[in-house]
């Protein structure tokens, strides 16, 4: 059973990365947190993986930052919930389905909750 955990987690970690690393490029899609996840994913799967992650040039300060202090920057907490809130209404505009407005609502407001409870810097 804890084999099938750890790699479980692995992908989710994967998955995360991709989306983490995807929305640090794209706008309007938040990158961050979807690293933070890929970390704790892959501290519990792959120790490679999150020392890899850790130490990326350009993926891994931010991680590392949110390990040593538990903040988040309140400027990112801005373009968060703004990228939030745009990504939703552009999905509701464009007619996406009911299910995936509500899907994409709840994940928003999860990770809303998340953001606004952290301390700031």
């Amino acid at each position: 059973m804890q084999v099938i955990w750890q790699k479980t987690l692995f992908v989710a970690g994967i998955l995360f990365l991709i989306i983490g690393a995807i929305g640090m490029v794209v706008p309007m899609l938040p990158g961050t947190i979807f690293l933070i996840l890929s970390a704790w994913c892959f501290a519990r799967s792959s120790p490679k993986f999150e020392h890899w992650l850790l130490h990326h040039r350009y993926l891994g300060p931010s991680v590392v930052r949110w390990q040593q202090t538990g903040a988040i920057p309140t400027l990112v907490k801005l373009f968060a919930l703004t990228s939030f809130v745009g990504t939703w209404t552009g999905s509701w505009y464009f007619g996406a389905p009911p299910l995936v407005l509500w899907g994409l609502g709840i994940m928003f407001a999860v990770l809303a909750v998340f953001m606004i409870t952290r301390p700031s810097h």
